[in-house]
């Protein structure tokens, strides 16, 4: 029998994996896995918690059960890691990204059925300075959103959270003075309303923003929104909600495994929707880098 160590965020989404977990540990038990669990307390724990798991011994795999943040913790405590575990993930928070650009189911039990069926394949890892992601970094106004979001918010509402702070920030709307030195591209030197540098094709709910991005290609999609107006933004959103926003002359779009970004003023980082310090940034991808557990026949859809 294999051994896992369950890490949960018992507050994700509406907090369903509280209610859930006696079933999982069930469905856990019966599939030939023996598992412990450790509820997360606060930022940072479930990476503190990896760590300990690493360093004491006799596991099979780490188990991850929240949102993108959750998430996000665990790869931290993982990644930079000799002896990296298989990641089994169960994705119960209110954004899960990483889990729909992976085709992992949502629904609990069939999720648990992945991690049994023990198919798991090697995926790139992104790395910001020290910090790691497995998703998605970017800088820029909209990029604060998620951790400007109080957390009793996300859980009532869920994503509709993200949607009212983003009308507030609106208002707000700034460009930043960036510098981009891309691997293999050139350099990019200007004032920006956002960076978005993606590991995968499912970034903040737009599955159209980097259609062609993907997690074991060893190269990051880059997307550069030039300074535009309000009106010249909202129109961009609804051109990236059907994937029409390459070609237009506010955006700037480029692929390469090493990025360097630098600004005269403060610019927060976003890495996987949680804070990541600030800029200067130096972006890596590390292919290959950790094995994800996930559907054997590649069909599987996030439903």
């Amino acid at each position: 029998m294999k051994r896992a160590r369950l890490i949960y965020n018992p507050t994700s989404g509406r907090e369903e994996m509280r209610r859930r977990l006696p079933d999982i540990l069930r469905k856990f038990d019966e599939g030939g896995i023996e598992v412990t669990c450790h509820a997360t307390t606060g930022e940072g724990d479930a990476t503190l918690e990896v760590e300990r798991s690493l360093a004491r011994g006799g596991y099979d795999l780490i188990i991850a059960a929240g949102g993108d943040g959750t998430l996000n913790e665990v790869i931290n405590g993982l990644a930079g890691k000799s002896n990296r575990l298989p990641l089994g993930i169960l994705p119960v928070g209110t954004t899960n990204d990483f889990a729909r650009a992976m085709g992992i189911p949502k629904h609990w039990e069939y999720a648990c059925e992945l991690i049994i069926n023990q198919y798991a394949v090697p995926i790139d890892v992104g790395k910001a300075n020290e910090r790691y992601f497995m998703n998605i970094a970017g800088g820029g106004f909209l990029t604060e959103l998620s951790y400007d979001v109080p957390i009793k918010l996300k859980t009532m509402i869920g994503q509709l959270a993200y949607y009212l702070k983003g009308m507030e920030k609106m208002v707000h709307l700034r460009p930043t003075e960036l510098t981009f030195e891309a691997e293999g591209v050139g350099t990019f030197t200007g004032e920006f309303m956002l960076f978005l540098i993606c590991n995968s094709n499912s970034v903040g709910g737009f599955e159209r923003l980097a259609p062609d991005s993907k997690l074991d290609d060893g190269l990051f999609d880059v997307l550069l929104i030039r300074k535009c107006n309000l009106a010249e933004f909202i129109r961009l959103v609804s051109l990236a909600l059907r994937g029409e926003h390459f070609g237009d002359q506010h955006v700037e779009h480029f692929r390469t495994n090493r990025l360097a970004v630098t600004s005269p003023d403060e610019v927060q980082l976003n890495l996987d929707g949680e804070y990541g310090g600030t800029l200067p940034g130096i972006f890596e991808i590390l292919p290959s880098h950790i094995e994800i557990y996930k559907d054997e026949t590649g069909i599987s859809t996030y439903s």
